[in-house]
């Protein structure tokens, strides 16, 4: 390479290997020459700097990390390597042990201590977390941190903790942070300059693969852009999307979408009355299905591919298909080598377990060289998909879009199916952020000369709007920082209460909260502005048209308030109904798909839970029933006899009692339904003075009143804004900090804080202070300060009262469960849970939640996350040696649908939470946790934790 160079060229690079002796031993053992990205960062930390690198994904921002650690060990001082999943952290390890050999890497995570006093250690964000507030003597020497993937920061469960090692590192640690590309990181390295000195931000936005962008449209393959793939950005920067797309999408592809709309368009509207059976028969547009679509980028030598799906039974689907189609995709060596690994991964798994995981069909897509990745498949799934196609051995990953956040796994090509992804709560767009994470998977760095990707089109995607997506890049770095109770008790422990608000004020929260209040208070002035504006347009001469607007407003939220408890009453009205079902009692179901007359089997009263009595229908279908089923009270219209051993699961059965049902209603005349009518609100003192008032305003009898009111409307609604804007100005300003003594101020009344006392942070002494120093945290603090769980508080709470003792080590599992498990979709009502022991004590867990929400609320501070029951029977069942098959099956029949994988993520942080109050208990209940850890940390389980 150095032939290629001119004597100048040559002369330039010597006297930078002088400048930069370490770099360049480092350079020599890659293989490969730096980009220019690469070379700058690394200059700027052998210059004695921290550094931020904003890079794309596969860029190899790592290198730069890499050299951090070279640089320590070169130094003789430790350097921490952080990831923020096991994953990464596994895969780092793996890589700094083959160049420093295993003598010299560690490796600390939740689940794994491997040589953690090697002078180089890799772990998990939290672990370090956990360092600092402990004081770990661990820390003694360290000399450089990478934080990798930092713009973790602004994940809303786990961000904090970056926040809480970049504030808390000691000074003389150099920070290297690794991210992604942001929009705002200028801003981010402005506070990064604040909290940890002299910063250098290194911002690359070019794709080591360049990245060329298509749309499928039925058969056809179309380039999305009319321009070479990095030019499409000059020249649009300051553009909307939509005009960003319109500027720079293939005019070629936009025509012939519009001419399939306009044909589509034709049939579905075009036909007559008289053609309704050719109306019926018309075509409907059909996508071209997974395997076609598979086919064709193997033709054209564009596999491996990642397809994303954004639904999981979508990806299971897909492979599904494929192989229906007879799609295969590797040849016997590669199905030999796939073997291998399936083998390697699964050999530890016990056959039954398999069985119930889809073991086999699973394998038959992999050996196909098709895999479906994400959350509900177990690890040891999950690691030979990502191995295999790492190896280039699976050629076809269906994939949520968990995937673009985990371990390095690119492809040639990403396909992405649709534009759309469910949130949670609501489909929603994809933004430009998600979009080039999606597609920053595609091209391989030192196997492809570029990347695709590709967009499946439909009717109603524009391929402007997809341009415009496509070509944006935005993705700003939003902090999601927050005091919570574990971090207040440690902070004032350790640095004690003044001096731990100042740490907060210098957090990138209360950095991003006061450069917002900038702009908040141009748009209240803005408010203010047009609040004045408005007020001027109602005339005055007409009376009080703004009192008259207030008491309609008023009226309208007090109608639908007492709408809201009439609904909340007749609930309860229901709830309390159906304590009253005896089995043989015949019912109407009010609502839902079993509307309708049924017979009531078994009342599914528990000590806990909401009732969800099991009933047979009169189309002889048997299930249980919840609450969102009686929206109103029922009772029983008559009875009929069920057979003592009724077995509702044969068909014999339900059919010999679905014709007694049937012959009830008529002989009980039960055809007609009875309608009852809601509670009149017309009776509602409040709302009878008020519409009173009304009638007697002077503006009620003028003839132009409804003109009036709406200008009276707008600037009430004006005004509103402007109260909202000042209030959010108020709230922001010192925000974390109010937040924090709130807190405190909680943590102070339930004794785990002692008011404020002096403390060698007051007396301004730099560096952490144990709490002896400070005696301001209490026993009880004490022992909260080592519960890491979003439920902290609620858990201690639960061990000060006592709740625990006398459990044993499945129903504290179960109960235990409670506290960490979160239903992905809200349930109809609450899980049936254990009875006995269990049931009591989930009633105490309730007890204890809602005194500590009182006093959360009394202290306006955001109350602790509820019970969520949805794990309880599936934690107990398997703490008890059951078989994954019935643990699985029983979570379905108690309303909680589980996944293996999702199992596996469930129990794993139930394992956590009970290890740690193992250490924070004493006597009895300590033994008793580590025997629920060891009873959890079994199977599949145990498995996913040391593999």
């Amino acid at each position: 390479m150095s032939a290629d160079l001119s004597p100048a060229e040559r002369y330039a690079a010597s006297r930078r290997r002088g400048r930069f002796p370490l770099l360049s031993d480092f350079v020599l053992d890659l293989g490969f020459t730096l980009d220019p990205f690469q070379q700058e960062a690394c200059e700027a930390l052998e210059e004695g700097s921290g550094v931020l690198v904003c890079a794309p994904t596969g860029a190899g921002k790592t290198v730069v990390g890499e050299f951090a650690v070279h640089k320590a060990l070169a130094e003789g001082r430790k350097a921490f390597y952080t990831t923020p999943i096991k994953a990464l952290s596994n895969q780092k390890f793996a890589d700094l042990v083959d160049r420093y050999g295993p003598e010299r890497v560690g490796l600390l995570t939740g689940d794994n201590a491997v040589n953690g006093d090697a002078p180089v250690v890799v772990m998990t964000t939290e672990v370090l977390r956990n360092m600092l507030y402990a004081d770990s003597p661990a820390l003694r020497g360290l000399g450089y941190v990478v934080m990798d993937e930092v713009h973790y920061l602004a994940d809303r469960f786990r961000g904090a903790v970056w926040e809480e090692v970049i504030i808390h590192l000691p000074d003389d640690v150099t920070l290297v942070s690794l991210s992604a590309t942001v929009s705002n990181a200028e801003e981010f390295a402005d506070w990064l300059v604040t909290v940890r000195g002299d910063t250098r931000v290194v911002v690359s936005e070019v794709r080591p693969i360049p990245l060329w962008q298509h749309m499928l449209v039925g058969g056809r393959v179309f380039d999305l852009f009319a321009l070479r793939p990095t030019a499409h950005l000059a020249g649009v920067a300051q553009l909307s999307t939509r005009e960003r797309g319109a500027a720079v999408v293939d005019p070629e592809l936009v025509r012939y979408t519009k001419e399939q709309e306009r044909r589509l368009d034709s049939w579905h509207g075009g036909a007559s009355r008289r053609s309704k059976d050719r109306y019926e028969h018309r075509p409907r547009y059909t996508p071209p299905g997974r395997a076609e679509v598979l086919t064709r980028l193997d033709a054209a030598g564009l596999l491996p591919a990642i397809t994303f799906v954004f639904s999981r039974k979508g990806c299971d689907a897909a492979v599904e298909q494929c192989l229906r189609s007879g799609l295969r995709l590797t040849d016997e060596a590669e199905r030999a080598a796939i073997a291998e690994v399936v083998d390697r991964h699964t050999g530890s798994l016990h056959e039954a377990d398999l069985q119930v995981l889809g073991f086999w069909e699973w394998r038959e897509g992999l050996l196909a060289g098709l895999a479906a990745h994400h959350a509900g498949l177990v690890p040891a799934f999950k690691e030979a998909v990502e191995e295999c196609f790492v190896r280039g051995l699976v050629k076809a990953v269906f994939a949520t879009e968990t995937l673009a956040l985990g371990i390095n796994m690119p492809a040639r090509t990403v396909v992405l199916e649709k534009l759309t992804k469910w949130n949670g709560e609501a489909h929603v767009d994809i933004t430009p952020g998600e979009y080039t994470q999606l597609t920053g998977r595609a091209g391989r760095r030192g196997i492809d000369v570029e990347g695709h990707a590709a967009v499946v089109w439909s009717p109603g995607v524009d391929p402007v709007a997809v341009a415009g997506l496509a070509s944006t890049r935005t993705y700003p770095l939003r902090s999601s920082f927050r005091p919570s109770y574990n971090m207040a008790v440690n902070l004032v422990g350790s640095y004690g209460r003044e001096r731990a608000r100042e740490l907060l004020a210098s957090s990138f929260a209360q950095f991003q909260a006061d450069r917002s209040v900038v702009g908040l208070a141009r748009q209240a002035a803005r408010s203010e502005e047009d609040a004045a504006r408005l007020e001027a347009a109602v005339p005055a001469a007409k009376g009080d048209v703004a009192g008259y607007a207030r008491l309609r407003q008023e009226i309208s939220e007090r109608e639908k308030e007492l709408s809201r408890d009439t609904a909340a009453r007749r609930r309860q009205e229901a709830a309390e109904t159906l304590l009253a079902l005896r089995p043989g009692d015949v019912i109407r179901v009010p609502s839902g798909r079993r509307q309708g007359l049924a017979v009531v089997l078994d009342p599914g009263i528990t000590e806990l839970a909401d009732p969800r009595p099991l009933v047979l229908t009169e189309d002889k279908w048997a299930g249980r029933l919840g609450p969102l089923d009686f929206p109103t009270p029922v009772e029983a219209l008559a009875r009929v006899r069920v057979p003592k051993h009724f077995n509702h699961r044969s068909p014999h059965a339900r059919r010999d009692l679905a014709s007694t049902l049937r012959n009830a209603r008529v002989e009980h005349e039960l055809g007609a339904r009875k309608v009852r009518r809601g509670a009149p609100v017309d009776d509602d003192p409040v709302l009878v003075d008020l519409r009173h008032a009304l009638r007697r305003h002077p503006v009620h009898t003028l003839p132009d009143r409804e003109e009036l009111v709406r200008s009276a409307y707008g600037w009430l609604r004006a005004r509103r804004d402007a109260d909202r804007v000042h209030r959010q100005v108020e709230e922001r300003t010192g925000s974390l900090i109010r937040q924090f003594d709130r807190t405190c101020d909680v943590l102070e009344q339930l004794g785990y804080l002692l008011p404020d006392a002096p403390s060698a942070a007051e007396e301004h002494t730099p560096g952490p202070h144990p709490a002896a120093e400070a005696p301001v945290v209490t026993a009880a603090g004490r022992q909260l300060s080592r519960i890491w769980s979003e439920a902290d508080l609620l858990a201690a709470e639960c061990l000060r009262a006592g709740v625990f003792d006398g459990l044993d080590a499945p129903g504290l599992a179960a109960c235990a469960s409670a506290l960490v498990f979160e239903a992905r979709r809200d349930g109809p009502g609450q899980p049936p849970v254990p009875s006995g022991p269990v049931s009591a004590a989930l009633v105490r867990m309730r007890q204890v939640h809602a005194q500590l929400h009182a006093v959360e609320t009394d202290h306006g501070v955001r109350p602790s996350r509820d019970l969520d029951l949805g794990f309880v029977w599936a934690a107990h069942r398997w703490a008890d040696g059951q078989s994954l098959d019935r643990v699985l099956a029983g979570a379905e029949q108690a309303g909680t649908e589980l996944s293996g994988g999702d199992f596996v993520r469930w129990a794993r942080q139930l394992v956590d939470l009970l290890d740690q109050l193992a250490k924070v208990s004493e006597g009895a209940l300590a033994r008793t946790a580590r025997q629920a850890v060891e009873r959890t940390r079994r199977g599949v389980v145990a498995v996913a934790v040391t593999g």
